[in-house]
């Protein structure tokens, strides 16, 4: 894991221009392979959800549990320790008055008080012909506004197709849509559900939603971050 060797005052520039950002790969080969084997581990998952039966798409994501594995766990804190800052301003900007405090245990604490105290943390398994509905990842009243998304499969090796996609809903505007390549072990850091933007009338908000191109060949996996616990 190599998130301390990022360019972060680029990384935010970034986010708050477009609302996402992608990165170099921060996990190695071995840790993305580690993480797509322990797919088939029941013991390390809360829940299994078979995106066709409830019309998010095609393919399959599971929830981790807790305790988290150790790398997981570690990317989520270390995520939360850069992103706060931003999330902070984001807020600032919006006029939202809540503020998320300077470390991970007091923000989950915070989302354990509302009642949010599962791991959102998740694996997420597409074969060909499989994809995922555009879609935002909320889960409760309490959620941090910018979320990750790991590939950890290899593009045009383990998979084709399967381009990560995100929507942005403008006011007074048509939608407009962004695919965004990664390589393995590389990640897209992108708004869970709004982000403030700058026009000729001052700040306004652009909600932005996300999902995943059908997979044309093989497997693609994928490891999501999303920093806020469910209900």
């Amino acid at each position: 894991m190599r998130l301390d060797t990022l360019d972060w005052a680029a990384l935010g520039a970034e986010l708050d221009a477009k609302g996402f950002a992608a990165t170099r790969p921060i996990l190695s080969a071995a840790q993305c392979k580690a993480l797509a084997a322990s797919y088939d581990d029941d013991a390390l998952f809360r829940s299994t959800v078979v995106m066709a039966r409830h019309g998010f798409g095609r393919g399959e994501y599971r929830y981790f549990a807790y305790p988290l594995p150790e790398l997981v766990a570690r990317l989520r804190e270390a995520l939360y320790a850069r992103l706060a800052p931003i999330a902070n301003a984001w807020h600032e900007k919006l006029g939202k008055p809540e503020r998320f405090p300077a470390t991970y245990a007091a923000f989950l604490a915070t989302c354990a008080a509302a009642g949010q105290t599962r791991p959102t943390p998740l694996l997420l398994r597409y074969g060909t012909g499989d994809y995922n509905c555009m879609h935002q990842d909320l889960y409760g009243v309490v959620h941090f506004p910018i979320q990750a998304a790991f590939l950890l499969s290899r593009p045009e090796a383990d998979f084709s197709g399967g381009a990560f996609v995100l929507v942005e809903q403008r006011p007074r505007q048509q939608s407009r849509a962004h695919v965004v390549p990664l390589a393995q072990g590389a990640c897209v850091l992108f708004a869970v559900n709004e982000r403030p933007a700058t026009g000729t009338r001052g700040i306004h908000r652009v909600k932005l939603r996300h999902g995943v191109a059908e997979i044309s060949s093989g497997q693609r996996h994928t490891l999501g971050v999303i920093l806020h616990d469910a209900a």
